[in-house]
């Protein structure tokens, strides 16, 4: 999976979300609910990266909330910095646009946060980032920090 390069000069807006549902930053007591979900439908690397995120002032991982049912996250800044990543939306909350909102109210704050390019890395769903953020492929980056990984 290659890595790809988002020009955040020209982002889209984050598009709106069905009624009840809202994405904000993480807060500190809700680490547990979130690592928990991270594990259940995604990965060990990402619960490590997602702990990271939730460490950070401010965290630098926002949640898709609807009441207090978490549905999605989105971590930015964290695996290197300029990255997003890792993202994931609960399978039965998908369809509603969240991993799009999600993905770009993270790549609003890498840029408000003075990125002029933000970094998606080992992107899997390629034509969703080429379509959503105007995400362009890197060569060669197979090469880079994930293929040097241990893990």
């Amino acid at each position: 999976m290659p890595d790809m390069l988002v020009p955040l000069y020209r982002l889209p807006p984050v598009p709106g979300l069905p009624e009840g549902i809202a994405i904000r930053p993480a807060l500190p007591f809700e680490s547990h609910i979130l690592l928990e979900f991270v594990a259940r439908h995604f990965s060990p690397k990402w619960v490590d990266e997602c702990t990271v995120a939730l460490a950070a002032r401010p965290a630098r991982v926002l949640i898709a909330t609807e009441g207090k049912r978490l549905l999605g996250f989105a971590c930015y800044d964290v695996t290197c910095r300029g990255f997003f990543g890792p993202t994931g939306v609960d399978p039965e909350a998908r369809g509603k646009g969240l991993g799009k909102a999600l993905l770009l109210a993270a790549l609003h704050r890498l840029r408000d946060d003075g990125f002029a390019y933000g970094i998606i890395g080992q992107a899997g769903p390629v034509e969703f980032y080429q379509q959503v953020c105007g995400a362009v492929a890197i060569p060669t980056s197979d090469e880079g920090v994930f293929a040097r990984a241990l893990v």
